[in-house]
C-alpha cells in the first residue's frame, strides 16, 4: 500500500490551519504543523509541531531541511487590510518573503516537493488591472507573482490557489462568525437584541472552510504548475442572507439596524470551473455552515 505524502502546513493555528491539520491528519498524511507560536490548538498527538518565524530564511532553510516535505501547503500569513495599512512592510514580509524563502528553500535542497500557495480573492490579475486598493492585496499580488516567476524560471512544482471568503466553525474574524457570536451572546442574554450591521446589501462569495481544504488536497492530485485556481461557490450572496439565515437559527427574536444606506453593491465572482472538472465540488451549503458556526459560537460562550 502506497504511504500517503507528507505534508507541511503553514499558519498551522490559524483558522483554515486548524481545520488543514485535522482534515489531512484524519485522511492518513503524515502531517507537520508549522505555526510561530510555541503553542497549537491541535489535539492530536501524532501531528508533528514546529515552531518557525517564516519571515527569517535561515529559520525557513532549517525548517526545510528537517521536514523534508513531500508537499506544502502554504496558509501561513497577514490577512488583515486594516492591518496592512499600519505596517505595509510587515505584511510584505509575513506574505511575499515568506513565500519566497519556503520555496527557495525546497529548491536549494533540491527536495521534490508539490506547494499550494494559497491567494486570496484581492489578489490583482495585473494583465486587466494594477490599480491596488490597499498595500494587503500589494503583498498577496506579489506573493502570487513570486510562486508563479519560480515555478517558471526553475522548474518548481507551484499551484496556486484562491479562494473566496471562508467560513465555517471555529475562531475567525470574518462577519459570518461575528455577526453568528453576537446573536449567541443574544440567545444567553448577554447582548441587547440588535444586530448592527453596515450595508446588508453588500455582496461577498462564501464557501465552507471544510470544503476549500478539500479543494486543495485535489490540488495537490491534479493541480498544473504556475497556474491559479479560483475556489469559490460561484454565487455571491447578500449580507442580508447572513441576517435572514441567522435569524432563522436563532433561538430568540432579535432586530436588524444598518449603520448605512442599503445600497447595492454587486461583485462578479469567478466560478470554479478549472477544478471542478477535475472532480471537485462544493458538499456544504451556506446555511449548513451557518449553523455550525453559530453552534461553535454558542458552545464556547458557555
Amino acid at each position: 500500500m502506497k504511504r500517503k505524502p507528507r505534508i507541511m502546513i503553514t499558519g498551522a493555528n490559524g483558522f483554515t490551519g486548524l481545520h488543514a491539520c485535522k482534515y489531512f491528519k484524519m485522511a492518513g498524511y503524515d502531517v507537520i504543523a508549522v505555526s510561530r507560536v510555541s503553542q497549537i490548538n491541535i489535539l492530536d498527538e501524532r501531528i508533528h509541531l514546529e515552531q518557525c518565524d517564516l519571515t527569517d530564511k535561515h529559520q525557513v532553510r532549517s525548517l526545510i531541511r528537517k521536514a523534508i516535505p513531500d508537499q506544502i501547503l502554504h496558509l501561513a500569513g497577514q490577512n488583515n487590510v486594516q492591518d496592512s495599512w499600519n505596517e505595509p512592510i510587515t505584511s510584505l514580509e509575513a506574505n511575499a518573503m515568506s513565500t519566497a524563502y519556503i520555496i527557495d528553500s525546497i529548491r536549494q535542497e533540491d527536495i521534490p516537493c508539490k506547494i499550494i500557495i494559497v491567494g486570496s480573492a484581492l489578489q490583482l490579475d495585473l494583465s486587466k488591472s494594477s490599480l491596488f486598493q490597499d498595500p494587503y492585496s500589494l503583498s498577496k499580488t506579489i506573493q502570487v507573482l513570486v510562486a508563479q516567476s519560480w515555478e517558471s524560471l526553475y522548474g518548481m512544482d507551484i499551484v496556486i490557489a484562491k479562494p473566496s471568503n471562508l467560513i465555517g466553525p471555529g475562531d475567525s474574524t470574518g462577519v459570518c462568525s461575528i455577526l453568528a457570536k453576537k446573536v449567541a451572546e443574544m440567545e444567553l442574554q448577554r447582548s441587547e437584541r440588535v444586530l448592527t450591521v453596515n450595508n446588508l446589501f453588500v455582496q461577498r462569495d462564501f464557501i465552507d472552510v471544510r470544503d476549500a481544504i478539500r479543494a486543495y488536497e485535489k490540488l495537490f492530485e491534479i493541480g498544473k504548475s504556475g497556474v491559479v485556481y479560483d475556489i469559490t461557490s460561484g454565487q455571491p450572496r447578500y449580507l442580508k442572507d447572513i441576517t435572514d439565515a441567522l435569524q432563522n437559527l436563532s433561538k430568540v427574536d432579535f432586530k436588524i439596524q444598518t449603520l448605512k444606506n442599503n445600497n447595492h453593491e454587486k461583485i462578479e465572482v469567478t466560478p470554479p470551473e478549472k477544478i471542478i472538472k477535475a472532480g471537485w465540488s462544493p458538499l456544504i451549503s451556506f446555511e449548513k455552515s451557518l449553523e455550525d458556526i453559530l453552534i461553535y459560537q454558542r458552545e464556547n460562550l458557555l
